[in-house]
């Protein structure tokens, strides 16, 4: 009795189609070596004049487990601490001034009133 029948053909056939796209994903047949390889590839682009300058000429990297240096901390004193809070509230009061404003605003032109009679 032959091994290779008719009725065998067609699976040895199978067979032998599977084993050859197996075997292709093994090796390194990327479709974009070629065109990388013979210089397809993207140009890699100069950094902006702005970014060169802005960079340091040499990146010096602390060590994996290093702390940075400890910088010196100087405490605010009593006069610089009431200046500081009082510039903040300064702030907060005119954000809120121009809160207020803003919503007199929206509320005059939702009525369909120009803007500036609500001011």
């Amino acid at each position: 009795m032959n091994r290779l029948s008719a009725a065998n053909l067609p699976r040895c056939l199978a067979a032998a189609v599977l084993a050859a796209g197996v075997s292709a994903c093994s090796g390194d047949v990327s479709p974009l070596r070629g065109p990388l390889g013979l210089g397809g590839a993207p140009k890699t682009a100069e950094a902006p004049e702005f970014v060169a300058a802005s960079r340091p000429a040499s990146q010096e990297f602390l060590p994996v487990g290093v702390s940075a240096p400890k910088r010196p901390v100087r405490a605010k004193s009593s006069e610089g601490q009431k200046a500081l809070e009082a510039e903040l509230e300064g702030a907060r009061s005119r954000n809120e001034a121009k809160g207020r404003a803003a919503e007199g605003a929206s509320k005059a032109a939702a009525k369909g009133a120009p803007a500036s009679a609500a001011q």
